[in-house]
């Protein structure tokens, strides 16, 4: 990299070593990341751009906008979204800390549209296949993945459980307390009597791990004697990619499908939405509302139920509401995530009209309800 370019690259990681101070190692180097990209990039298209003064929207930002959509291989859509939404920030920061740099160079109708992906759990005869493998198994791996079955857990929060996660919340109530993890939150997820004694059966196989020397109490449930952090990620990978193969399960397989088949099962047993987003930790209701969308399994039992009905409407499913429509504070995410359900509700009483003209009425307020929210979640990031 020039001196030029280096100068540049000072004055951005003088920034990100002061969002370190706030920030998790894991956001800070999505920091780094996206700052790394646009520097190679002026570095190789405009080299003669010495200072944040110089930067221009056309054509260094557009540029590298092109850039990225370039690549080969080339990045996924939530990874340019990430990259855009990075550096966005940080000049921001630092035209709000006194550098000369021109306004939005970075604008919002720059961000692709996210990819909505749909959860994908495992089908109930996977599902079965797996834990039967996995109890089969029994060692420390497999009983950690089947912990994160039972309990929605993620992968990471799993390996960050410490060794007195179980907790009792009342006579005959227990409960594993999930730390701060991902969304800086924690919460404690209720279990049963199976659950307690899966856990009994994971302190059992541990007890057979020397302790690490390292390690201060509390420690973790997952020994780290030999095994970093980063490792008990790629383990428990591969124990359960061999698990599948030995239960014939030919889908593609990782720890966090797990997670997905808990939530799914959850909600055909009847838990509420409200429910499910404190269970899976979730922060936006509208994380929690992609499970309402029903698997393609659920899709063909009532498609064929439907054909042999056909004089009959399609039973529409009804959304889990709390019994207050007050929530306990009312700030911005409370109000996004009240238009988040409204729009849902919207689109399902729309499906069942048949004038064309109060659908399209319908969908011209879900839509006004959209452009709402995203002022808010503009709002939110000023």
């Amino acid at each position: 990299m020039s001196r030029r370019t280096r100068g540049l690259e000072q004055i951005f990681d003088a920034h990100l070593h002061v969002l370190a101070t706030t920030l998790r190692p894991n956001t800070v180097d999505n920091y780094r990341n996206a700052t790394h990209s646009f520097l190679a990039y002026l570095h190789t298209a405009f080299p003669k751009v010495r200072k944040l003064s110089q930067l221009r929207r056309a054509p260094h930002l557009l540029g590298w906008f092109r850039s990225l959509c370039d690549q080969d291989p080339p990045l996924c859509t939530a990874s340019r979204l990430n990259y855009l939404i990075r550096l966005r920030r940080l000049l921001q920061d630092l035209a709000d800390n006194g550098r000369p740099l021109q306004p939005n160079l970075i604008r919002r109708e720059d961000f692709p549209p996210p990819t909505r992906y749909l959860p994908r759990s495992f089908s109930p005869e996977q599902d079965q296949q797996l834990q039967q493998q996995l109890r089969h198994t029994d060692d420390l791996e497999s009983n950690a993945l089947l912990l994160i079955r039972f309990t929605g857990v993620r992968i990471g929060e799993c390996v960050d459980l410490p060794l007195d996660c179980l907790r009792q919340v009342s006579q005959d109530q227990w409960a594993i307390h999930v730390p701060l993890g991902k969304l800086h939150t924690e919460r404690q997820v209720p279990v049963d009597e199976a659950t307690r004694r899966l856990l009994d059966r994971i302190l059992s196989l541990r007890a057979l791990f020397r302790p690490s020397r390292s390690e201060k109490p509390p420690s973790y449930l997952l020994p780290r004697r030999g095994r970093s952090r980063e490792a008990w990620f790629e383990i428990l990978r591969q124990t359960l990619a061999n698990a599948a193969r030995t239960a014939v399960c030919t889908t593609s397989v990782t720890p966090h499908r797990l997670r997905h088949t808990f939530a799914t099962t959850m909600l055909r047993l009847g838990v509420s939405l409200p429910a499910l987003m404190q269970l899976l930790g979730h922060k936006d209701i509208r994380m929690t509302l992609l499970y309402l969308d029903v698997t393609q399994q659920d899709l063909q039992r009532e498609f064929h139920c439907a054909r042999q009905r056909a004089a009959s409407l399609h039973p529409i499913p009804k959304l889990p509401l709390p019994q207050t429509t007050m929530p306990e504070r009312v700030d911005l995410p409370a109000i996004r995530n009240a238009i988040a359900v409204v729009r849902h509700l919207l689109q399902l009483f729309r499906l069942e009209l048949q004038d064309p003209n109060a659908r399209r009425k319908l969908r011209r307020l879900s839509q006004r309800l959209l452009t709402l929210s995203h002022v808010l979640d503009h709002i939110a990031q000023e």
